[in-house]
């Protein structure tokens, strides 16, 4: 994943540039960076957030930088922005999304003289740097960002810094954000639309799938509005935004509470069955509450994270250790977890480590029973634009484990349908093999038809790929 903001000012954007893009650390944990265009021409700095904050490492650049027009990306993977220098003339580059098929445009790109490409860690292209080359082989940038859209299998979401003013570029089919902000002195650009609150602008409008704008400190110009269908991430609200983010309109902490509560309705349990309803922290909290208001169980907090010196930048990529980090930031309180009866909700199970270790955890720490409930359904397909699960394979996924097992390794799309309907009895025994395997108590995941309402958009304006494999 990863987040941007871009802002386009009368006067100096270095100050809003560095605190809208620091709001944007909760979705990216490697790489940062900032490009500003002033009378000094481009200036970039790109720096490593895996050990600290976004804060720390850009403070002296927040100091020296100086420009009308800036761009600021949060990024999990690849070092970003990037400055290209074209027939479009100079321009700088930030993306969110996933290229499937990266490899064959590079080489297809490279085969035919168009350019060469530097590889990354482990021999992957830098699909920023991808990006800007499909987008010159076009004569102007807004045919050569439809032609990225036209060429790559996945997502791609963009803003691109020009000495005209800062092109703004949905994905074509909306599966991630862009919000404008407006301040007297000028416009924004965000992935989040909290972000820039804190620092003067009103909302002022959201991009619609395949859009493209432009903005400029005098106002905001759209340059192709098609009438595109809508798939916007439904994990957006589940997990991925921050409790003050929003969508479509619709709020995210409003969402996980509006979850939780249907969660609640249909599951049926009272305080005879459990005595406290807690929320993994932090994503997980939220639909807790709306459960706990529902069905009148009492919200309890037997986790706490400790925030103060392992913040969420601090993750490493190795999955091992990543489930160590995970394990190491949450810290138990003994008093609310010894001979209680606990209903545990989190966003989601994708393999199962770290809730598998949680659970073990609590009996060891002297609960009764530990009752999970995932805030949405099984995840059965990997995700293929935006990586919310960090999955390599579906093998990965605790679900198709399990179903391999089951069925053998050729497995049709009937049969996997049969899987994704929580009405099925196939459906039904793979969740009771996921909760021996993980050690529950009981485990009822949310219905696709209840978490959708919760959103409250209509099914055919969501992406729930990774839930039903329809695309």
């Amino acid at each position: 994943m990863g987040g941007f903001f871009a802002a386009a000012l009368k006067n100096d954007c270095v100050f809003d540039l560095f605190f809208g893009t620091d709001y944007h650390s909760h979705l990216g944990t490697r790489r940062a960076g900032m490009t500003v265009l002033g009378e000094n021409g481009f200036e970039r700095a790109i720096h490593n957030i895996e050990n600290s904050p976004f804060r720390s490492k850009f403070d002296r650049d927040m100091q020296e930088m100086r420009g009308n027009f800036g761009i600021g990306c949060i990024s999990d993977y690849e070092p970003q922005p990037l400055i290209v220098r074209s027939h479009h003339g100079t321009f700088s580059l930030v993306t969110v999304g996933r290229i499937n098929n990266a490899d064959e445009i590079a080489d297809d790109i490279a085969a035919n003289g168009g350019t060469h490409f530097l590889e990354m860690s482990g021999g992957k292209v830098n699909q920023t740097e991808l990006v800007a080359a499909i987008i010159n082989q076009k004569t102007n940038l807004i045919e050569g960002i439809q032609y990225v859209w036209e060429k790559i299998e996945g997502s791609m979401t963009m803003l691109i810094l020009t000495p005209l003013g800062i092109y703004c570029a949905r994905d074509s089919l909306g599966r991630t954000p862009i919000a404008i902000g407006k301040k007297e002195e000028g416009y924004c650009a965000s992935f989040e639309s909290f972000a820039y609150l804190n620092l003067g602008y009103e909302h002022y409008k959201e991009l619609a799938p395949g859009e493209i704008d432009i903005i400029t400190p005098e106002g905001i110009k759209v340059l192709s509005n098609p009438n595109n269908p809508k798939k916007i991430c439904s994990f957006l609200w589940v997990y991925f935004g921050y409790p003050s983010s929003g969508y479509e309109g619709v709020s995210v902490e409003y969402m996980r509470n509006r979850c939780g509560s249907l969660m609640a309705k249909r599951d049926n349990m009272s305080i005879n069955d459990i005595d406290i309803v807690a929320g993994v922290p932090d994503s997980g909290t939220a639909h807790a509450v709306g459960y706990a208001n529902e069905s009148e169980i009492p919200f309890s907090r037997p986790f706490i994270k400790y925030t103060p010196t392992w913040p969420r930048s601090f993750m490493p990529t190795i999955q091992s250790k990543r489930d160590l980090i995970a394990k190491m930031k949450i810290l138990p309180v003994h008093e609310l977890i010894e001979g209680k009866k606990i209903l545990l909700i989190d966003d989601s199970i994708v393999r199962g480590t770290q809730l598998r270790e949680t659970a073990e955890f609590l009996y060891k720490s002297g609960a009764k029973e530990v009752h999970v409930r995932p805030a949405c359904p099984p995840i059965m397909f990997g995700c293929k634009y935006i990586n919310f699960s960090r999955s390599t394979s579906d093998m990965d996924l605790i679900t198709r484990r399990i179903i391999r097992n089951e069925e053998g390794e050729d497995i049709s799309s009937d049969i996997l349908e049969e899987y994704t309907n929580p009405d099925s009895e196939k459906y039904k025994k793979m969740v009771d093999e996921i909760r021996k395997q993980l050690g529950f108590t009981s485990l009822r995941f949310n219905r696709l038809d209840d978490m959708v309402e919760s959103i409250g958009i209509g099914k055919e304006n969501l992406c729930t790929y990774c839930f039903d494999g329809n695309e």
